[in-house]
């Protein structure tokens, strides 16, 4: 869990460091700081999405995911229950920043095979290499929407905490197909939160939160399926 631990504190210490500058930045540069984070993350957002389409064995699956995932949460109004929570914290503005670094912190190969990696053969490599990115990425966010950020590191540790714990006690289930699939879908959410920062249009990404768990479950049916059949 070290690699884990280092992510977490490197989000830390970068949220700190943006918090402190969006202090003192004016409100021009903070638009010119949105439009930057916008475009970035849809970049990100579709090399994620289209880099792994190849891969994919089930090219049908993410669209079923995020139809399932985006009716599961809009039906528990996830969107609309963040937001009020983040504008509590600290103002509408947080929630997007929050959804926007937990997908960028969370939904990626390193930040998924790192757990796996720590779990299995006790390498942190990518852990590390993720950290570090996570530290620029986070002291930019924090630059951008302050302090609050770092609360996306709460949900990293748990993220990677509960991989790298499934991957101890059940790690034929986290095979390369489903780690395939959950990252194309993750990449569309990247792409949404994206179009949602350059004011496009309001994605309410939360919303569309739970299809990452559809490629999972589908998985784990299917295991069960050729198990008994």
């Amino acid at each position: 869990m070290i690699g884990t631990i280092v992510n977490t504190a490197a989000i830390i210490v970068g949220s700190f460091i943006g918090g402190t500058i969006h202090k003192g930045i004016k409100e021009e540069y903070t638009h010119v700081l949105y439009n930057s984070l916008g475009l970035c993350t849809i970049v990100l957002g579709c090399n994620a999405a289209i880099s792994h389409m190849k891969e994919s064995h089930w090219p049908v699956l993410f669209i079923m995911s995020l139809v399932i995932g985006g009716v599961v949460g809009t039906a528990l109004k996830l969107d609309a229950r963040a937001k009020s929570l983040a504008k509590h914290a600290g103002g509408e503005g947080l929630a997007q920043g929050l959804t926007t670094a937990v997908l960028l912190f969370c939904i990626g190969t390193l930040s998924i095979v790192g757990p796996m990696n720590s779990a299995l053969h006790g390498d942190n490599t990518f852990l590390y290499t993720n950290a570090t990115l996570d530290l620029v990425s986070s002291a930019v966010l924090a630059a951008t929407y302050g302090y609050g950020i770092a609360l996306a590191a709460i949900v990293l540790f748990l993220w990677q905490g509960c991989i790298y714990a499934l991957t101890l006690t059940a790690s034929g289930m986290l095979t390369p197909e489903m780690i395939t699939e959950i990252t194309i879908v993750g990449g569309v959410l990247i792409l949404s939160t994206g179009i949602t920062l350059l004011n496009l249009k309001d994605c309410k990404t939360l919303n569309h939160i739970p299809a990452l768990f559809v490629p999972p479950v589908f998985f784990i049916l299917k295991h069960l399926w050729e198990s008994f059949f």
